[in-house]
């Protein structure tokens, strides 16, 4: 500097002559000088050391090329300075990018729209590379204070709680920054314990009180029970299904105008109501025997005083708007669904139950049928041993409207957006409900945690996953129900599949699937790549083959059932759905229903890993969203439903001879099963020749595949007064179960065969699998 100094200094000596420059200065605004600048005249205005600079430069040409040396310096260095600030500025900000070296998701800030942009990069995440990205990112702390958090009170639908609880949902799933996070309500009819008239048994002898049996929890009952009073004799039937009836029937026990008591197990509370009104019954009392359940002070099982709550509609969803979905206040006919009951229900706990018991008279009850009520003989009734004394129920539940909230988040897919992988889980319970909803809840957030940070670290899914937590699944899966209603004509044509929550963790022994037959493949291709949670180094797969099974489906596949929300997805929407669950071998989560469904009760009967198992069905049911939701084809076995329709023909073809006394064929059924075969062939060939990368092929091929399962729901029945219109996993008239169970009443009951019906089920079951043939 001391040397750039000296040159100027000559310069600095020499006297300018005087100039005339313009100078703009900033004035202030006013009314007279509406300007923001003036302009003045100065002179005398000395050179700056520019125009000193610019004399030096233009004086000496030995000079000139040293400043412009100093200067190129100069510069070189402001821009290795900046440049270096610069790249280290963006290394701390795309540290995630760098770690998974492969493509970087950039999103907006948290003020901003919760949208993400995507950014390409060359190198591609394959199957293991998602998988272990998925492992990484699932927390089983956090399922952990999850289960916690919503199993921490009891949350019925409607209650302050739940709508609480609701809020935190919908929060969470902000937190997570998914693309979309929103909620749609329902207006909907909801049965409550009347408070100020509770619920009743009693003895009596004609209109005279002679013992009040007092239920020890009045917020216990039965949804949808009917209303009012019953009485009559007390008939034991067992576990309440229909060969009991038969049974009892056979021993000419009468059902007929009496109450009978059953015990909980082995069907549910609807079905267990819907037999005993078919066989005439004016009430059900349901109680927990210690055979299935165990009951001791102790904490080894449930105490003598618990009851279990339930519901007794026969069937999903708002059973005051059946097929229509609960919108707004919307306004239609005044009609109720056929699957509600016309008779009384009520749950009671073992204590009363013996008591009840032990009032009874008449036959001794078959030695299977004898359970472990102490100091009880088990007899079957219908009378009591006090002549004149009957049994008397009371019910006076409280219909109220209701406002339910279902909560969902999305990640929105970027090929085929308009297409769902659908995950979803129950909120409410009527205790604290750890196992029936807690599990289920946490589940659901941490998938939506896990698959929000995979999509900013290179998880590119083709197609969008739903989140969904639904409201009022105690009453029947009421949340899940109403939504698919309200978009049941474009649902098939949306949605890929289902995977279901509730329930997930009921115990550590084995692995339970309940599933489209459509998925089977998909299960058995990822439970063998799921690490077992208590055996290091094993597979699932490996666990269910442990003890020298040959037919992994045999021990992991049981039949769907009404209580869950996979049916309606199925059996009423025509969706590929599942369900997984750790279960215990010989017996069910005692708690399960009661106000003991606490996390510490759940947790010390996973031996205090509840979260390990917690994480290893998150793991599970997300990598099967992985493969549906990333591959270009959907990983849906079509061609597995004709080997489903092959057993139930191998059924009814013991009953050709029959059939041909009628003149009546099966061969249009096996022509349909045969059309169905060649065009799943067909489809099979096709996608094999084409080129994978084609898109508008693949999205072709993938409308074909996705829709298969609605093809196989009866478009010859109403879905109001059919609402589960699937003919191999739905109910009525129209399934092939009913075809068969209807044609063998030629064996057991001759006289109650109808000809013209079984002629218009055989039409409607033929029509339907030619229909699903031919699309």
């Amino acid at each position: 500097m001391e040397t750039f100094s000296s040159l100027l200094s000559p310069l600095r000596r020499q006297r300018s002559s005087r100039n005339s420059v313009s100078i703009y200065r900033k004035a202030e605004l006013s009314e007279e000088n509406p300007s923001d600048m003036t302009m003045d005249m100065e002179e005398e205005v000395k050179p700056s050391q520019v125009n000193d600079l610019t004399a030096m430069l233009n004086k000496d040409p030995q000079s000139k090329r040293r400043i412009l040396t100093y200067l190129l310096l100069v510069s070189l260095l402001l821009f290795l300075v900046a440049f270096l600030l610069g790249y280290i500025t963006f290394r701390k900000s795309c540290k995630s990018c760098m770690e998974m070296d492969s493509e970087c998701a950039t999103t907006m800030s948290e003020d901003e729209s919760d949208y993400q942009i995507y950014v390409p990069q060359e190198k591609e995440l394959y199957w293991d590379d998602l998988h272990t990205m998925l492992k990484k990112y699932l927390d089983k702390q956090e399922i952990e204070d999850n289960i916690r958090k919503v199993s921490e009170f009891s949350h019925p639908s409607g209650s302050e709680q739940q709508v609480v609880l609701s809020r935190y949902v919908y929060q969470k799933l902000q937190s997570r920054r998914l693309n979309h996070v929103w909620t749609d309500s329902h207006y909907v009819n909801l049965p409550f314990p009347n408070r100020l008239s509770p619920n009743f048994v009693q003895l009596v002898e004609g209109n005279e009180t002679r013992e009040l049996l007092e239920l020890e929890d009045e917020e216990v009952y039965c949804a949808y029970s009917a209303q009012g009073k019953a009485t009559g004799g007390l008939v034991y039937a067992f576990y309440g299904r229909e060969e009991d009836y038969i049974r009892l029937d056979e021993m000419n026990v009468t059902v007929k105008n009496n109450i009978v008591i059953v015990r909980i197990g082995q069907t549910s509370f609807a079905e267990q109501v819907a037999v005993a009104q078919k066989f005439g019954a004016v009430g059900v009392l349901i109680y927990p025997d210690p055979e299935d359940i165990p009951q001791s002070p102790r904490g080894v099982g449930i105490l003598a005083s618990t009851s279990f709550n339930g519901h007794v509609h026969l069937g999903t969803g708002d059973p005051f708007t059946p097929g229509f979905p609960s919108f707004n206040h919307t306004q239609f006919p005044p009609v109720t669904s056929s699957a509600l009951p016309k008779i009384l229900a009520q749950p009671i706990s073992s204590k009363i139950a013996k008591k009840l018991m032990n009032k009874l008279s008449g036959r001794l009850a078959p030695r299977e049928w004898r359970g472990r009520l102490p100091s009880t003989l088990y007899y079957l009734g219908p009378n009591l041993k006090s002549p004149g004394l009957r049994v008397q129920m009371g019910v006076n539940n409280d219909m109220k409207s209701t406002m339910i909230y279902n909560v969902f988040g999305s990640i929105e897919g970027l090929q085929e957006p308009d297409r769902y992988i659908i995950m979803g889980a129950q909120r409410d319970a009527w205790g604290p409900g750890a196992a029936k909803s807690g599990v289920g809840t946490a589940i659901l957030l941490e998938l939506a945690h896990a698959f929000s940070e995979m999509t900013m670290n290179g998880f590119k899914p083709r197609r969008s996953l739903l989140f969904a937590s639904w409201d009022a699944g105690e009453f029947g899966s009421v949340g899940a129900t109403e939504w698919l209603e309200g978009y049941l004509t474009m649902m098939h044509l949306k949605a890929a599949a289902y995977f279901n929550l509730d329930r997930a963790v009921l115990g550590n022994d084995r692995i339970v699937a309940r599933s489209s037959p459509l998925l089977h493949s998909l299960i058995e291709t990822v439970i063998k790549q799921v690490g077992d949670p208590m055996l290091s180094g094993q597979s699932l797969y490996d666990r269910v083959m442990f003890h020298g099974h040959t037919e992994w489906i045999k021990e992991v596949i049981e039949p769907l059932t009404m209580e869950s929300t996979t049916y309606p997805f199925i059996a009423f929407a025509g969706v590929p759905a599942m369900e997984l669950s750790f279960n215990e071998n010989n017996q069910k989560y005692l708690f399960l229903n009661t106000k003991l469904d606490t996390f510490d009760a759940l947790n010390k009967k996973l031996n205090l890993r509840l979260s390990e198992f917690s994480k290893t069905v998150a793991e599970t049911i997300g990598l099967m969203a992985i493969k549906l939701s990333h591959e270009n084809l959907l990983s849906l076995d079509f061609k597995v439903y004709s080997d489903e329709m092959l057993k139930y023909l191998i059924r009814l073809e013991t009953f050709s001879e029959e059939l041909q006394s009628f003149t009546l064929t099966l061969q249009w059924l096996f022509t349909a099963r045969g059309d169905f075969i060649r065009a799943a062939e067909h489809l099979t060939n096709l996608i094999k020749m084409s080129n994978e990368k084609d898109e508008r092929l693949n999205r072709i091929y993938n409308d074909k595949i996705m829709r298969v399962e609605f093809y196989f729901l009866s478009q010859y029945v109403s879905a109001t007064d059919s609402p589960f219109r699937h003919i191999l996993h739905g109910r009525g008239n129209h399934t092939l179960e009913a075809l068969f169970q209807h044609f063998q009443l030629l064996h057991t009951q001759p006289q109650s065969f109808d000809e013209s019906l079984f002629r218009k089920q055989l039409a409607l079951v033929t029509w339907t699998l030619q229909g699903a043939a031919n699309a």
